[in-house]
């Protein structure tokens, strides 16, 4: 393990100057080249508290700013098409660079790894996406993710494209074949005989 000064807030490790430990890799991969932290060094420690001031004002001026974006962000929906399988299932899946771009398209320019996915979108529908602006700023949108702009509409409005694609196919399916098991036939008129 690596002992680090976290120069910013980090989801799920600590807050701005604390000191945790983490593992090499993380520190040398992530946290270091992003100047998320520094080696807590004797002489980083001082250096850190002699910046502290500078830095916490650094951080509280772009919190405002994510939270003014957040304002304007917050509740969007974008719509990604995709092809799918008649079971909804996408040939393929939306990734957060897809989520991005759509966003940005949008009017908002954020980065890919400002989306959190839990996992990848791998079915048609509405998705609640979470997109990190700043490490204490986050705010929720939506991604409709549908075949075409008409069935994302249809799903904006609540309606299940897919369902009703399967009840016109069993209506059609219905009047096709004519009576239906159960259904009494039209009834035979016995023919006269001719006796002459």
């Amino acid at each position: 393990m690596v002992s680090v000064v976290l120069l910013e807030r980090i989801e799920k490790l600590g807050q701005m100057g604390q000191v945790v430990n983490v593992k090499p890799g993380f520190a040398r991969n992530y946290l270091l080249p992003q100047k998320k932290a520094m080696r807590a060094t004797k002489a980083n420690l001082a250096y850190f508290e002699t910046q502290r001031a500078q830095l916490e004002a650094a951080n509280l001026n772009r919190k405002g700013e994510a939270e003014v974006v957040a304002g304007k962000l917050g509740g969007l929906r974008v719509v990604i098409i995709r092809q799918a399988g008649e079971s909804g299932q996408l040939y393929g899946s939306v990734s957060s660079r897809d989520i991005a771009h759509a966003v940005t398209e949008a009017g908002f320019t954020i980065e890919r790894h400002q989306v959190v996915l839990d996992h990848t979108i791998k079915t048609l529908g509405l998705h609640q996406i979470r997109v990190a602006l700043h490490p204490e700023v986050a705010v929720t949108i939506t991604a409709n993710v549908a075949q075409s702009a008409e069935e994302a509409e249809m799903q904006a409005k609540g309606v299940d494209p897919l369902r009703l694609a399967s009840e016109r196919a069993s209506e059609e399916a219905a009047t096709d074949a004519g009576p239906g098991e159960g259904e009494p036939a039209a009834p035979v008129k016995p023919a006269e005989s001719s006796k002459g």
